[in-house]
């Protein structure tokens, strides 16, 4: 990609969540006159309002005023921010050009950029790839949800660097020249119909992802995934697949780990050596991570599992009877499509947030479901309802936002009820 002329251009950042923060900061660095807009007004926009006024930077919040958008020679839009809202519109009726967050940072990277996205596992995936890929001796920034945003990265990254970078189906709906240099796409389940009106609008984000790219690229794919393998016809790039389920000598890898394996493959690292790297990989936090054992039961904070194919793998591989805690803002998700798995592996359920009364019918008959208003309340009463050698599973299936401010924000409050509980 080619940097973009900033100097002394009028630029306008919707949205004041990190990534927002991030882009201000780079499009002032890059002589850009910044000026930020964002509906919200609390006390992290607050917070971030200050950070940026320090800099000089002008903020508004609670509103977007049409007259900011005037004579503005770029708009560039947070993840976070609808595609369609009003005050894009706007700009586009000007045709003032309207770019992601992922673009603006990509035009500023001289280095290979992998970038991984898919319904389930992308923070996973891609903070794994970064660990393999350290084998080559090259330095790797990892970003996205998982790290720090790539927009402020973008000017330390130098030309013999490697970028892994999650990307979600909202960043690359902004995308124009975003070009990876490997595009993997792990997944595509049911997901985001908040966001997207159907399935195929969905699917026609993630394809975005290597739209630009030609045969000196690759495109990575789930061969066991069958709307994915149909993909393979549509990209340029040079396709390798990977499978859902894979045995080496012994070691079962996911399609997360077998992912991984196959873009390290690319970066011509050996496999044993990979391998190690998987075998040591120690996850992320909120993604299947064990808490504590309190009174003989286990609580596994799952807190970023906010799709029901992501709770569902969740199940599958916890070999204990399940007290599961769900719930939150709902994504348009099917909960009723894994009622045989529930009925499997779940004694009880407790229904939270504003999608409990849709949990509770999804799954009425399937397993006994108690619909709680308060989350610690959930908590202590699936502490109450566990016995020695059960698991509390929090996987819930929903958003956060109802709630909380985001996933991280649910998985710690968790867990410090957990060490309550322990004490």
């Amino acid at each position: 990609m080619h940097k973009i002329d900033l100097k002394n251009k009028k630029v306008v950042v919707v949205g004041l969540a990190r990534s927002g923060v991030a882009s201000a900061i780079l499009l002032k660095s890059a002589g850009a006159k910044v000026f930020v807009s964002d509906i919200k007004d609390d006390v992290d926009t607050r917070n971030n309002k200050e950070e940026l006024e320090a800099q000089q930077i002008e903020v508004e919040l609670g509103k977007h005023s049409p007259g900011l958008f005037c004579g503005a020679d770029l708009v560039v839009v947070s993840p976070g921010v609808r595609f369609d809202a009003l005050c894009l519109n706007w700009a586009r009726a000007k045709n003032i050009p309207v770019i992601g967050e992922i673009e603006l940072a990509a035009s500023f990277c001289p280095a290979p950029i992998i970038a991984v996205t898919g319904t389930n596992g992308k923070s996973t995936t891609t903070a794994l790839i970064g660990e393999i890929l350290k084998l080559s001796g090259r330095k790797v920034h990892i970003c996205g949800n998982i790290g720090k945003a790539f927009s402020q990265e973008a000017v330390k990254i130098a030309k013999d660097d490697i970028v892994s970078l999650e990307v979600s189906s909202f960043q690359l709906e902004t995308i124009v020249d975003f070009k990876p240099k490997v595009s993997v796409i792990l997944n595509f389940n049911r997901n985001h119909l908040d966001r997207h009106k159907d399935m195929d609008e969905y699917l026609m984000a993630k394809k975005r992802i290597f739209m630009n790219q030609d045969k000196d690229d690759f495109t990575v794919l789930n061969m066991d995934d069958a709307v994915l393998k149909n993909l393979a016809c549509q990209t340029k790039a040079e396709v390798r697949f990977f499978e859902s389920s894979l045995d080496i000598g012994g070691f079962k890898l996911n399609a997360n780990q077998a992912a991984a394996l196959r873009v390290g493959e690319i970066f011509k690292i050996e496999k044993k050596d990979a391998l190690g790297v998987i075998r040591g990989f120690k996850g992320l936090p909120h993604r299947m991570e064990f808490v504590d054992t309190v009174s003989g039961i286990d609580f596994i904070n799952d807190s970023k599992a906010t799709t029901v194919d992501s709770c569902a793998w969740a199940l599958k591989n916890i070999y204990k009877p399940v007290i599961l805690i769900a719930g939150g803002r709902d994504k348009g998700a099917d909960f009723r499509s894994i009622r045989d798995l529930v009925r499997r592996k779940v004694k009880t359920l407790i229904a939270i947030g504003e999608a409990g009364n849709k949990i509770k019918d999804a799954y009425k008959g399937v397993t006994p479901v108690i619909g709680l208003d308060n989350f610690k309340a959930a908590v202590y009463a699936a502490k109450d309802l566990g016995c020695e050698g059960d698991c509390i599973l929090l996987s819930p299936m929903c958003a956060s936002f109802d709630m909380f401010r985001d996933y991280e924000e649910r998985g710690r409050v968790f867990k410090e009820i957990v060490r309550e509980l322990k004490k």
